[in-house]
């Protein structure tokens, strides 16, 4: 049994090291949109040359390639080229949302909250807990990652129980659960900006709005914690076995009196911003319905979600630091907003040539062709509407395993699937939610994921001679139950005919 165990971890080690290899030499996500820019420009010019041309289904126009290697083109890029950058959807928003949240992160309120859940659980319960903590810490970005994931492990082996169990449940729940979640974070507005700008091809007037997946997102979170709790049970506890290394365990350190009075503050601020906006939505001419129509689908609410999403992260955040005594002047509050766009640095880079790409890719037209072409092709493959979507998850998945970076990863397939599927009557966000569960899934065994070099290390404190091979024997197991469980949720909440998010319909 060893023998073929031992065997069996040999092929996958040797599955894995090529897609690591193939993954390595994968041109930086900056470098790759640069080089999609400029392989569309001239594609363009190859395509023009030629009397190529298509009809759009929905208004029978004649649609030709625009040849941007010419004259013309190279001014219309000279004259775009800032206004491609600035006025690319995704920007502002994660940058307006992240600046809230990076309050909230830098006062230790988040932090403190997923310490509390995970210290005040019940045993039986503890596994629930942290799967269920790791999803919600993807609100927060890489909080997850560096305080969740080794926290969970000492937590475990303070209990007696294997310390990778415990990591292996947290990053499942951070990383494998990435885009499920009960609140809405930094992930949903950027998806939303690129669906929107891909949507354009096809309707210019078509708007995403941030919570677009929210209601099968907010279901999945239940569904993702559960199973993460029977595998980490059921199969990876049983294979680990009793722990035997020489790690002790550590002292957990409960909540100190200045940690549970800013919880209260933050708890207390939470409560008034909620009221104030439940103010605004509940009575029929509420202050944030709709002037028009006093409808909340299309309302300053939840077109301008991510303005919540910064003054909710800005007040609980100081709340919870004059509380807890960690924010004690503006500059403490101007220092965390500071060091979260340090880390952003990359992503602002990223986007500009994602920006261009874009652009470029409508204006030559060269996606409405591929989507009207596509969505022909697809019409006449016979496939059903489930075999097609569950086709287009398994796409995402396998994707995931070389780009790791979500944004990057949808920023390239939006624009081809988006108006693919619209042709084919299926809406942007249907389309969207199918992406993120895709994408989800293969997170835990991509070493592409950015922080995977990150919890390879935290596993090798417990295991020295742990690597890629240990930690993705550990996490298949999440990635092929979170894969059937998602995709079955999916499918169910399809055929139901459920809106995936607020106004977000199955098709349109």
């Amino acid at each position: 049994m060893a023998d073929k165990q031992i065997k069996t971890n040999k092929y996958l080690e040797k599955f894995l090291s090529i897609i690591e290899k193939v993954g390595n030499k994968l041109p930086n996500p900056t470098t790759l949109f640069a080089l999609f820019a400029l392989a569309v420009i001239i594609l363009s010019g190859i395509v023009s040359q030629f009397n190529f041309t298509v009809v759009h289904p929905g208004t029978g126009q004649e649609i030709k390639p625009i040849n941007l290697m010419s004259v013309e083109g190279l001014h219309k890029i000279i004259l775009n080229l800032i206004t491609n950058f600035t006025s690319f959807a995704p920007l502002g928003t994660v940058l307006v949302s992240l600046l809230g949240i990076a309050v909230a992160e830098h006062s230790g309120l988040i932090g403190t909250v997923l310490r509390l859940l995970v210290l005040k659980s019940p045993k039986k319960l503890l596994t629930f807990v942290i799967v269920f903590a790791g999803i919600l810490s993807n609100t927060a970005s890489e909080i997850g990652y560096v305080l969740l994931v080794p926290l969970s492990a000492i937590i475990f082996l303070a209990a007696g129980r294997h310390p990778i169990a415990g990591l292996a449940a947290a990053f499942a729940g951070v990383s494998g659960g990435y885009s499920a979640n009960l609140l809405l974070g930094t992930i949903d507005p950027l998806l939303a900006g690129l669906t929107q700008e891909a949507a354009h091809i096809i309707d210019k007037s078509y708007e995403v709005n941030a919570a677009s997946n929210y209601y099968f997102m907010f279901v999945s979170t239940f569904f993702i914690a559960a199973a993460g709790t029977y595998v980490t049970e059921k199969i990876v506890v049983p294979r680990l076995g009793q722990y035997k290394g020489s790690v002790q365990p550590d002292e957990i350190k409960p909540l100190s009196k200045d940690e549970t009075r800013g919880l209260i503050y933050a708890g207390v601020a939470t409560l008034i911003f909620i009221l104030i906006i439940l103010a605004g939505l509940i009575p029929d001419y509420g202050f944030l319905r709709d002037p028009k129509t006093n409808g909340i689908l299309k309302s300053p609410f939840l077109s301008g979600i991510v303005s919540f999403i910064f003054f909710g992260g800005v007040l609980a955040g100081l709340a919870f630091g004059i509380g807890a005594k960690t924010i004690k002047s503006d500059n403490d509050v101007i220092k965390g907003m500071n060091k979260s766009m340090e880390t952003l640095g990359s992503y602002i880079v990223l986007v500009f040539f994602a920006a261009q790409f874009v652009a470029f890719f409508n204006w030559t037209n060269l996606g409405m062709i591929v989507a009207v072409e596509g969505a022909n092709f697809l019409k006449a493959s016979g496939l059903g509407p489930v075999p097609l979507l569950i086709s287009f998850i398994i796409i995402s998945a396998i994707i995931n395993l070389f780009i790791g970076s979500a944004s990057a990863k949808w920023a390239i397939m939006a624009p081809v699937f988006i108006p693919m599927f619209m042709l084919l009557g299926y809406s942007p966000e249907l389309v969207q939610a199918a992406y993120r569960v895709g994408d989800s899934v293969t997170n835990i065994i991509s070493p592409m994921m950015s922080y995977f070099a990150l919890i390879i290390a935290f596993v090798t404190k417990y295991e020295p001679k742990a690597g890629i091979g240990t930690l993705i024997a550990t996490m298949l197991p999440y990635t092929i139950v979170f894969f059937i469980i998602w995709v079955s949720l999916f499918i169910v909440w399809f055929i139901l005919g459920l809106p995936v998010g607020p106004g977000a319909k199955m098709f349109i």
